[in-house]
């Protein structure tokens, strides 16, 4: 059996090497479809391989405050997320902030009777805060004037949370309330420079002083929806006091990681109990917190992966479409191994193994395009070549699959000519 397999084989490639042309069109419109889902499941993986990197900093003990995840409609209000330049509405406010603060402080009292609390008693832990209020604002100098930029008021303790690196600079201060760190991406966009630390700049009609600048953070994708590298962050404090409309999106949290689910319950029982039970926001911590992000990736993965499906119907439409010349083109010679003793199945094999090599090499083709293409992306985007065994393997099985499908109807046409008409055929 091993031998006529083998046998098939050699013949099928025999007939691909005298079409050489032909051939390689084929394997070229194969190519192109499984290169398109390659290079979407490459960078694909590279996010959520930013995703898990954050996921395994916000094991230090992260507790994010935040608009409520919303379960019904999820696509509906999956794509609205993406298509939307505004925050959600959530009902969170520098009270809030205050709210968790005297948690805070009222976790680090010594108990007045420590003997009466029960040993296995959940302890409460917040090492730190900070509201993330993001806005959009004009910001100019004397030699450039940028019409919109990404405005974060915080406060001195956001370092304390999220660990931003520093290139130059200190972070801000409480007592410089007119002081502010830049992301580097802004730095370079306003001043062409990442040494910026003294320069100052008009924002909402004032002047304010560049204390820090941030180093480039390469993230992307992160929790909390904001590029760092092009963000301004200024003093809360201050802002409140120019009149300007400030609505807190986030309010970040940092505890201790065996005090992480403890402390988050504990916020979310007093926010509950000071909002008069209104749940608009949610309270999440550990892999909850990337609930939103996973889901937007996989929708955006999943609508381009069945547009580049569309690509690879195609490119199996035109192996079913050159197989089928192939058989009518081929009439003589069926005719001439049926007269020899080649069975239906033979004919079948023979012509079936053709359209699946085809694919296959199609198939490896397309899976050396879609990686170099993912390498020449990731020279100008932060996503790295996510590389591995099950992509490989989902490119060959891919590619057999479509090879079978659209080469089992010329296979079937040719094995089920009538040897005798066969022979009439001419070349």
């Amino acid at each position: 059996m091993s031998l006529l397999l083998r046998t098939h084989l050699d013949l099928a490639k025999t007939s691909l090497k005298e079409r050489k042309g032909r051939t390689f069109l084929t394997c070229l419109g194969i190519a192109i479809g499984v290169a398109s889902i390659i290079l979407i499941m490459s960078l694909t993986g590279s996010i959520a391989q930013i995703i898990t990197s954050e996921i395994e900093a916000a094991d230090s003990g992260l507790i994010v405050v935040r608009p409520k995840t919303k379960s019904s409609n999820s696509v509906e209000e999956l794509i609205t997320d993406l298509t939307s330049t505004s925050y959600s509405p959530v009902n969170l406010t520098l009270d809030d902030v205050t709210t968790i603060g005297n948690l805070a402080r009222e976790a680090e009292k010594t108990p007045e009777n420590p003997e009466n609390i029960p040993e296995d008693s959940p302890k409460i832990t917040i090492s730190a805060l900070a509201p993330l209020a993001a806005s959009s604002a004009p910001v100019s100098t004397e030699q450039k004037t940028l019409d919109s930029a990404l405005v974060v008021a915080t406060t001195s303790t956001l370092n304390q949370v999220l660990s931003l690196p520093l290139s130059s600079g200190t972070f801000l201060s409480d007592s410089a309330p007119k002081a502010v760190v830049i992301g580097s991406n802004f730095s370079l966009e306003l001043f062409a420079t990442t040494e910026t630390v003294g320069k100052t700049f008009t924002l909402y009609g004032e002047k304010f002083l560049i204390v820090g600048v941030l180093a480039d953070l390469n993230r992307p994708v992160n929790f909390s929806g904001i590029n760092f590298d092009n963000a301004i962050l200024t003093n809360i404090d201050y802002i409140k006091t120019l009149d300007i409309p400030l609505q807190v999106q986030q309010i970040v949290i940092s505890s201790t990681p065996e005090a992480t689910a403890a402390t988050a319950n504990k916020i979310n029982e007093t926010l509950l109990a000071e909002k008069n039970n209104d749940n608009s926001f949610e309270v999440v911590y550990g892999n909850n917190i990337y609930t939103r992000n996973n889901s937007s990736l996989y929708l955006v993965a999943g609508m381009l992966t069945l547009v580049a499906g569309i690509s690879l119907i195609v490119g199996g439409i035109g192996v079913m479409n050159i197989m089928l010349v192939s058989v009518a083109e081929r009439t003589h010679e069926i005719g001439v191994r049926k007269a020899v003793g080649a069975t239906n199945l033979n004919i079948f094999l023979q012509f079936l193994f053709e359209s699946l090599i085809m694919c296959v090499l199609g198939g490896i083709a397309g899976l050396v395009i879609g990686y170099v293409l993912a390498f020449l992306i990731s020279l100008i985007t932060p996503f790295n070549p996510f590389i591995s065994v099950e992509i490989c393997l989902a490119s060959l099985y891919i590619s057999v699959v479509v090879g079978t499908l659209f080469g089992l109807y010329p296979a079937v046409k040719a094995s089920l000519k009538p040897p005798i008409e066969s022979l009439k055929a001419t070349n």
